[in-house]
Order: C-alpha cells, then sequence, then structure tokens
C-alpha cells in the first residue's frame, strides 16, 4: 500500500482542487452601499442557547444599523472599517424565527433555530464524508442505511469550503449553499463523524443541532494555527515571515491568474490528441513516439506534484517489452503499480484493463494472441486529478515493482516510459514569475487554513469543538505536544469563551512493530492524552477501532458515539463515564507488575473469551521490552514475562495499530501509556 508521507500528500492535492484557491484578503471599499453578512448568519442557521450573541456584517463606515430578533431590537453604526456587531440574547432552545438586519436595505433571514452549535475540525478523518467518494475515502460502515434515515429538520449542517490564504479572511467562503437541514441528500457529503455526533446529541437533548465542518485532509496542525499562537515556536519564524510577505495587491494579481488557469482547464483539460474519432492513436504497436520525451517510472517520492509543469489532465506513457521467440503466444501479466488517478492499459493497441483510483495495483493479464515474440509495446492512458488551482501535478506512475511475467519469466518494465500530454498546453496560461514568488506556497504553510476557515468563524457563539487529526504530524510528537494546548488556548482566546474541546486519539493504522520498536503513531497518541492537562478537555480514544491497512477506518459511529459521551459528561453535565481505564499507579510485586486504572466504570472488561490480557510490554532494567502475559485481579491488571525477573518499565497498547483488550463496562478501550521506573 502507498505509504502515509503519500497518502498525506494525497490528500492535500485532493481538497487543493477547491482549497488552495486564494480568497484575497482585501478590506472591504468604503464604497458598500448595502448591509451585507457573513456567510454563517443566513437562512436555515442555528443559533448557541443560552448564551449572547454577536450578530455582525459590513455597510459604509457610520451607517445605522438595526437587529430585530426575537422580542430584540439593536441599534448600531459601522466603523470606520466597515464592520458592525449587535448583541442580542441570550435565548431559550426553539424555533423556527425571524430576523431582520436594516440600514440602507433590509436583509430578512428565515428558518432560525435556537440550539447547540458545535465546530468540527481536523484533517481527513473528521472531513470523511458518510457517502464513499471513491480513492482515499473508502466508505463509512452502513453509510447506505445511515444515509437513508437521515431525516433531521432541526439539524442544520454548515459546510465551509476548503481554503488556504496567506493573509486572514473576514468570511469563510462556503460549500452547497450554506445551511441546510439534514437530509439524505444534504448529509451524505457531510463530515460522517460530525453528522453522527450531533444526531447523537439530537436525539438524547431533542434540541436543535447546528454542525460546522471546517476541516482539510492532508493537514497538519499548524496549519490550523493563527500566526499569534505560533511566534513562540522559533521553527515556524520562517515560514511565518514569508506569509506576512504576502501582499493584497500580489493576492490578487495571484487570484486573477488562478481564474484564468481554471477557465483553461474547463475547456481543455480533457482534451485528447492521442484519442481521435474514438480511436486510441497512441495506444498502437507501429505509432512513432521516437520524439516523445522520457520519463522514469514509477516517480520516486520527491517528485511527486512537480512533474509536467504542473499539468493535470490526460497522460500518456509507452514502453517497449521485447518478447522472446519462446514467449510467444503465452499469456502475460503485467504489474503495473499504483497510478494516479484512471488508468486505461493497452499491449499492441488491445485494451487489456482500466482501473478508477489510485489505491488499487494495477495487475492485468494479456491473452496469448497479442504476446508477439520481438518488440511489443505497453501504452497507459492515464487521467489525472483534477486540481486546477495549484500548480501540482497528479498524475503518473507513483509506486510499484513495474513488470511483466511471461511463461514464468519475469520482464522489468521500470525506468524510462515514453510519455506524452494528451492536450495542447502551447496556450495554458503562465503565472508572472513576480506574482508566483510572492504568493507563498499554501500546501503544507503554517496558519494558512485558521486564516481562511477559522478566523472568519470566531465571532458565531458555539457550544464546543469536536476535533480529530494529528496524522499529518505522527513522526512530531514532541512538538504536537507543544502545539496541540497552544491551539486550544489560542481559539479559546479568540472566540473569548473557554468552551469545551474534544478529541479523537488516533485510531490503530500502520504494520505490527517488533519488540521495543519505537513507534511514532503511539508517541503521537501520547501527546493528545497530554492536552487533557487543560480545563475542559476530553479525549474519545479510537486506538481500538483502526484499521491496519487503512488510515481511514470505516467505523466512524463509534467515534462519534465517543465524543458524544465526552460531550454529555463535560458540556451537559451528565453523571456518565465517558472514557477508558486510564493507568493510575504501577506496583512490583516480585517479578510481576500491578497496574491499576482509573475510569473502570463499574467493572475492569477483558475482552477475550478465556480471559486472556493483550496489549502489555514489560522491561527489566535494561529498557528492552518484551511481550508480557497477564490475568485481570479484581479492577486491576497483573502482568509478567518468566524471562523478566525483576520487572522495571511497562508499556500498552504502544504500537502502530494496538490489539489490546483492556476495556471498561461501558465498552471504552483503556488508554495507551508507557510508564518511568514506577515506585516499589
Amino acid at each position: 500500500m502507498l505509504n502515509e508521507s503519500y497518502r498525506a500528500r494525497r490528500r492535500v492535492h485532493r481538497w487543493g482542487a477547491n482549497a488552495l484557491a486564494v480568497v484575497c484578503v482585501f478590506a472591504f471599499s468604503a464604497a458598500r452601499a448595502e448591509v451585507r453578512l457573513p456567510r454563517t448568519i443566513a437562512d436555515h442557521m442555528v443559533l448557541q442557547r443560552d448564551a449572547a450573541l454577536r450578530i455582525w456584517g459590513w455597510a459604509d463606515p457610520g451607517e445605522h444599523v438595526v437587529v430585530e430578533f426575537h422580542d430584540a431590537r439593536v441599534a448600531t453604526r459601522a466603523e470606520r472599517n466597515g464592520r458592525w456587531s449587535a448583541v442580542v440574547g441570550p435565548f431559550a432552545a426553539g424555533g423556527p424565527f425571524e430576523m431582520t438586519v436594516s440600514g440602507k436595505n433590509r436583509l430578512a433571514i428565515h428558518d432560525i433555530l435556537i440550539g447547540d452549535v458545535w465546530l468540527a475540525s481536523g484533517q481527513s478523518n473528521m472531513a470523511f464524508p458518510m457517502q464513499a467518494m471513491g480513492d482515499w475515502r473508502t466508505g463509512v460502515k452502513d453509510a447506505d442505511l445511515e444515509i437513508a434515515r437521515a431525516y433531521f429538520p432541526r439539524i442544520r449542517l454548515f459546510q465551509v469550503a476548503q481554503r488556504a490564504t496567506p493573509l486572514p479572511q473576514e468570511d469563510v467562503a462556503v460549500e452547497e449553499g450554506g445551511w441546510r437541514a439534514v437530509t439524505p441528500e444534504n448529509v451524505a457529503a457531510f463530515s460522517a463523524v460530525a453528522y453522527l455526533f450531533g444526531r447523537e446529541l439530537h436525539e438524547h437533548y431533542r434540541v436543535p443541532i447546528g454542525l460546522i465542518d471546517a476541516s482539510a485532509g492532508g493537514t497538519a496542525i499548524e496549519a490550523w494555527m493563527s500566526p499569534d499562537s505560533l511566534r513562540p515556536f522559533a521553527e515556524f519564524h520562517g515560514a511565518l515571515q514569508a506569509l506576512a510577505r504576502a501582499t493584497p495587491g500580489n493576492e490578487a494579481a495571484y487570484a486573477a491568474y488562478v481564474k484564468r488557469k481554471v477557465s483553461w482547464y474547463e475547456r481543455h483539460g480533457r482534451d485528447d490528441r492521442g484519442r481521435v474519432a474514438g480511436r486510441d492513436l497512441w495506444a498502437q504497436q507501429d505509432f512513432d513516439d521516437s520524439a516523445w520525451p522520457t520519463i522514469s517510472e514509477p516517480r520516486p517520492a520527491s517528485m511527486w506534484g512537480k512533474d509536467f509543469n504542473g499539468f493535470s489532465g490526460v497522460l500518456w506513457l509507452r514502453k517497449e517489452v521485447l518478447i522472446r521467440p519462446e514467449q510467444a503466444g503465452h499469456e502475460a501479466i503485467l504489474f503495473l503499480g499504483h497510478m494516479l488517478q484512471d488508468d486505461t492499459a493497452y499491449f499492441n493497441g488491445q485494451q487489456v484493463g482500466a482501473t478508477r483510483g489510485y489505491a488499487k495495483e494495477r495487475v492485468y493479464v494479456v491473452p496469448g494472441k497479442y504476446v508477439r515474440a520481438g518488440r511489443n509495446v505497453v501504452a497507459v492512458r492515464l487521467v489525472g486529478l483534477r486540481d486546477n488551482e495549484t500548480d501540482a501535478s497528479l498524475v503518473g506512475i507513483l509506486a510499484g515493482e513495474l513488470h511483466a511475467e511471461v511463461g514464468g519469466a519475469v520482464i522489468a518494465m521500470k525506468g524510462d516510459w515514453k510519455n506524452q500530454i494528451g492536450a495542447d498546453l502551447r496556450d495554458l496560461p503562465a503565472g508572472d514569475p513576480t506574482v508566483l514568488g510572492g504568493h507563498p506556497s499554501l500546501a503544507a504553510a503554517p496558519t494558512v487554513l485558521f486564516n481562511a476557515m477559522v478566523n472568519p468563524l470566531t465571532s458565531y457563539r458555539i457550544r464546543g469543538v469536536i476535533w480529530y487529526q494529528g496524522e499529518t504530524n505522527v513522526g512530531r510528537a514532541a512538538q504536537y505536544r507543544a502545539l496541540f494546548p497552544a491551539l486550544i488556548r489560542d481559539w479559546r482566546r479568540r472566540w473569548g469563551d473557554d468552551f469545551p474541546f474534544l478529541f479523537v486519539q488516533l485510531a490503530g493504522f500502520g504494520p505490527e512493530l517488533a519488540e521495543s520498536a519505537d513507534c511514532p503513531w503511539a508517541e503521537l497518541r501520547e501527546s493528545q492524552a497530554s492536552a487533557l492537562s487543560l480545563q475542559n478537555t476530553a479525549m474519545a480514544s479510537a486506538v481500538d477501532i483502526g484499521d491496519a491497512t487503512d488510515i481511514h477506518p470505516k467505523n466512524k459511529q463509534d467515534v462519534a458515539h465517543r465524543l458524544a459521551l465526552a460531550a454529555e459528561r463535560l458540556s451537559y453535565g451528565e453523571n456518565l463515564v465517558s472514557s477508558g481505564p486510564t493507568v493510575r499507579s504501577l506496583q512490583i510485586e516480585g517479578s510481576r507488575i500491578r497496574v491499576r486504572f482509573s475510569n473502570p466504570g463499574s467493572e475492569l472488561f477483558i475482552k477475550d473469551l478465556y480471559g486472556y490480557v493483550r496489549g502489555f510490554e514489560i522491561a527489566g532494567a535494561d529498557g528492552k521490552l518484551v511481550r508480557a502475559r497477564g490475568r485481570q485481579v479484581g479492577q486491576d491488571v497483573v502482568i509478567f514475562n518468566d524471562r523478566i525477573r525483576e520487572p522495571v518499565y511497562v508499556r500498552y497498547d504502544w504500537s502502530n495499530t494496538p490489539d489490546g483488550n483492556v476495556f471498561n463496562s461501558a465498552g471504552l478501550p483503556a488508554v495507551p501509556f508507557r510508564s518511568d521506573v514506577p515506585s516499589r
């Protein structure tokens, strides 16, 4: 399978088709003639109950603006920069209601509900929609059933469009037209975790629920942090300085370039000179490709996105295969690796296979009647990802041992392939080097998602945040331990509210490791858990519901349920168990270690028919960890290994995809941990 670094890059590019469009940061012109509202304040919105509510927008400087809602009538004036705001409420849950905002013009907002508003943010496992979309978005458990029963008119969804900008924005871009009630059609493309979380709260408390999804796949935590929150971290100073050089004028010029390029792709992105009148000329064995350039396939990771001058469209690849006389007439099997994105493969002009999406390895069988002695030609027609708004090329062979097998012999196919782009690129818009140089790279830049997708929301009152992110930061656990609480503190400061911040501890992913091996995934989980030292935070561990071969596990129901339990305890004051067992103390008892847990529920529970405990490792003073056996003793677990006579250290679920089976009676998994030297 593809490694995680590519998956992360792939997901950045996937959302890049819409996300990296530059939303320029001009102050609104002082010549506005009408009162305007942000996109969040619109028909069908949900406002937070039992809280003071800020209603804001823009008008001419000094313009008199009146907000009327419920039984409140508040007058205000626009400031010199054109922004105005008014505070109404608090109000009890209910609705629907109407609101009017009047200045030189009059705006009416209809079908407003008052209830609880939750912001969902993070990377792909939060962005992952209810309905499978192909490629990395591989599906949600029981998705068809969940979507079919999704009729909840008092749950409203707001999808923030995925954007990245070097400068802070005043308003978000939106997908799907703004606030929408939950229907099968509307929920299909919405965050599965957010929807399932909101549905559980709605069914439990019977109040309207508003869900704002501001998430984007493949993104690092620093992209979601404000410049102020990152300034204490020296490693980001260079990137912050580069972003600070962005100017509104240069961003306007860059946006105009992007618009020209998008227009070109809309007209020519699927042009194909190799396919004429339905015949694939460039697939034919006798086609003369001597003038074509060559490219080495599969592409090294360092080149992903950099080929073909950023073109993403139709690409043809051709490779000669020499067949010995004794191999002629035998069936051939082509192993063509993983490709980006959709391919059609040919052997001597005959189509032998086609696949959509990069995840599947291409293995195609060539009938013996097409396999001839001497020169044969394998041709591949690739259609890359549409990524109109970035300069990343998302087409090519990504990974795999490229070869053919004929009559038991292996013929290598990696190395030089002839290649040609299907479209005529002579009129593809080119960016001014000065403009391009003044526009910072946004794909992995800090602050850019905060600027575009979070900063504009900070005046909208919310009940709390649910957060699922960290995969892209695996390998930087020590840094994450500092960044994550800095993000939480900064978001709360900007909203002016110490709201509940609920987060998911990463699900299992990746191969099993040898004993004592370092495990970046476990270290990242540990850094996530350290944020529980902040007040009003809670963690929903997903460590037990991962998939070693899929970074996007399909079981989003349990993730959402565990977040809902955390919300019910932390935000709604319910007296319930919302966390799995957490290590409380370790006691050495001769050659054994007794592990005592907090949060066991009514009882500790070992998920094994015979009561065998899994997931523990112990070590002596030399620190060499070995697998441990164990048994439950009351509310404790006693572990041992006959080779370790004087145990000192213990770890639990310290691996990529852990198999620990310690739970509590609420069905919640024990939190992974590692110890220092325990007290005797």
